[in-house]
């Protein structure tokens, strides 16, 4: 197929490129716009839950970082739809912090964790492209803020539960506009259009400029990539007609169950009809 994109998709480039760690300061850049704070990846980490699957290659792409504070960052893009995606991304959170603490390990070790998740779905209501979550203690009645002080080596501590319990970020990637303003506005841009500005001083998006060329691609690595791009595309269409017909099905079942509730009720055919949209066939054989 022709692919008319200067740079090669993200989704991709996390797969196959942006583990290597000459390429880290693309993943960098990405997080560091998204927390605010200069991050400096240190290793790429191993997690039973970012292998990759065969039924699993071009749906779900993760990558687990440690940064030089020891904190953990979870990179997922989902392409397509999926149930419950907010407790997969909770149980996914859940099973990285049990994952990297040694049995026996005092509470302290529990590492923080950042869940940056890149969806090309539409996740439901909600008009901005970018949402953060983070968890505070609040007070019912004094609406303060809880701190917690702990006694480390003789000395009093006070700790934030923002700073231990993880944050989440959510990149709805469809919702995004298209005008490129600001870092994050620019790395959108790339996210969704494959666009990286020639004078962009993004964070990130200098080196994906350089290293994130179709046209370096070896000949093995383009095909690879062409097909991927073909699986994505067959892929859509299959589980956007199950949709569809899943979502008319469900509006006929809960047409037909508003028509009998009115049958019972003694109202004329033709009012069922102007309520339901239900033919007086349809309804006759209730």
């Amino acid at each position: 197929m022709e692919v008319n994109n200067k740079y090669i998709r993200f989704d991709w480039a996390v797969k196959r490129m942006l583990r290597d760690k000459a390429n880290f300061a693309v993943l960098e850049g990405l997080i560091t716009v998204l927390l605010g704070e200069k991050i400096t990846i240190s290793e790429i980490l191993e997690s039973e839950g970012n292998q990759q699957s065969e039924s699993d290659k071009f749906n779900r792409v993760d990558v687990m970082a440690a940064n030089t504070k020891g904190e953990i960052i979870i990179v997922e893009v989902q392409l397509s739809r999926q149930l419950y995606y907010l407790q997969r991304i909770l149980y996914g959170v859940s099973k990285v912090i049990t994952e990297h603490m040694s049995l026996g390990e005092k509470y302290d070790k529990v590492k923080k964790v950042y869940s940056i998740n890149i969806v090309y779905f539409d996740l439901g209501r909600g008009k901005d492209y970018l949402y953060h979550g983070t968890t505070t203690f609040t007070g019912v009645h004094t609406g303060d803020t809880l701190e917690v002080t702990a006694n480390e080596d003789g000395e009093i501590r006070r700790g934030n539960p923002k700073d231990v319990f993880p944050e989440y970020f959510i990149i709805r990637v469809n919702e995004f506009n298209d005008v490129a303003r600001t870092p994050i506005e620019e790395w959108l841009d790339y996210l969704k259009n494959n666009h990286i500005n020639d004078n962009t001083t993004a964070p990130g998006l200098r080196e994906a400029r350089e290293r994130l060329l179709y046209m370096t691609m070896s000949d093995a690595d383009r095909h690879a990539y062409d097909a991927h791009l073909d699986a994505i595309m067959v892929q859509n269409d299959t589980l956007d007609t199950y949709y569809d017909d899943g979502f008319a099905d469900g509006k006929k079942a809960e047409a037909i169950a508003i028509a009998r509730k009115m049958e019972s009720m003694g109202i004329g055919v033709d009012v069922i009809e102007q309520a339901t949209g239900l033919s007086a066939d349809e309804i006759n054989k209730l």
